[in-house]
C-alpha cells in the first residue's frame, strides 16, 4: 500500500490501512484505530487469529524452535506466548462483565517465555488451546449490549479500564505478532502455509 491511505466505509464504520497523523501505530503500518466500533474489532479478531494459527500450523519442528537472536523469542514461543495472552485478558473482560468488583486479574504474560520451557511443548497443543479461548472470546464479546462494551473494572497498574479497550489491545495484539510470524518465518526460510482456519 506503500503511503497511501485506503478506507473502506460500510455501514459507519471504516477500516484505514496507514494510521492518520498523530495515530497509534505499530510496526509502521500494523494498527488498529481507537475509534473502531464494536463490529470492527471482532472481526479483526477473527480473521487476524485465524491468520496467525494458518502461518504457525505446519513449520517443521527446527524452523519452530529456532531464535533469531539471544533474547528473542522463537515461533513456538510466539504461539505459547498467544495463548498465555488470550487467557489473561478472557479472565479480565470476563470479571468486568461479570461485575464482580475487586481488581482484575493481572500478571505479566510477557516474561513466561523466559520461565517455561515452551520449547520442549507441543506448538499444536498452543495453538489448539489459542484457538479454544479465541472461540470463548468471540462468543462473549458478540453477546454483549453497547452499554457492557463499556463497562469498566478496576485494573491493579492501570486503574480503569473498559471491556472494549481491552477487545482493541487484544486485536492490535494479534497484528503485532501476525507481523512479527511473518516476519521470522522469512528470515528464517520457513515454506509459506495456506491452510486457512475457521472460528
Amino acid at each position: 500500500m506503500g503511503l497511501t491511505e485506503c478506507i473502506t466505509q460500510n455501514q459507519g464504520w471504516e477500516q484505514r490501512d496507514i494510521a492518520p497523523q498523530g495515530g497509534r501505530s505499530y510496526n509502521g503500518r500494523v494498527f488498529l484505530e481507537r475509534r473502531d466500533p464494536q463490529g470492527w474489532v471482532l472481526k479483526a479478531l477473527r480473521e487476524a487469529g485465524s491468520s496467525i494459527v494458518s502461518e504457525l500450523y505446519g513449520v517443521d519442528e527446527k524452523t519452530l524452535c529456532l531464535r533469531p537472536a539471544e533474547g528473542e523469542w522463537c515461533l513456538k514461543e510466539v504461539a505459547a506466548h498467544l495463548r498465555d495472552a488470550e487467557d489473561l485478558m478472557l479472565r479480565q473482560m470476563t470479571a468486568i462483565e461479570d461485575g464482580a468488583g475487586g481488581a482484575l486479574p493481572a500478571w505479566d504474560v510477557d516474561v513466561l517465555p523466559l520461565e517455561r520451557d515452551y520449547q520442549s511443548g507441543d506448538v499444536e497443543e498452543f495453538l489448539e488451546e489459542f484457538r479454544a479461548l479465541r472461540r470463548q472470546t468471540t462468543e462473549l464479546l458478540w453477546m454483549l449490549s453497547d452499554s457492557d462494551w463499556h463497562a469498566v473494572g478496576r485494573h491493579p497498574y492501570r486503574g480503569e479500564v473498559a471491556l472494549g479497550e481491552l477487545a482493541h489491545e487484544l486485536a492490535q495484539h494479534d497484528l503485532e505478532h501476525l507481523w512479527q510470524v511473518r516476519r521470522l518465518k522469512h528470515q528464517l526460510g520457513a515454506v509459506p502455509v495456506r491452510r486457512l482456519y475457521d472460528w
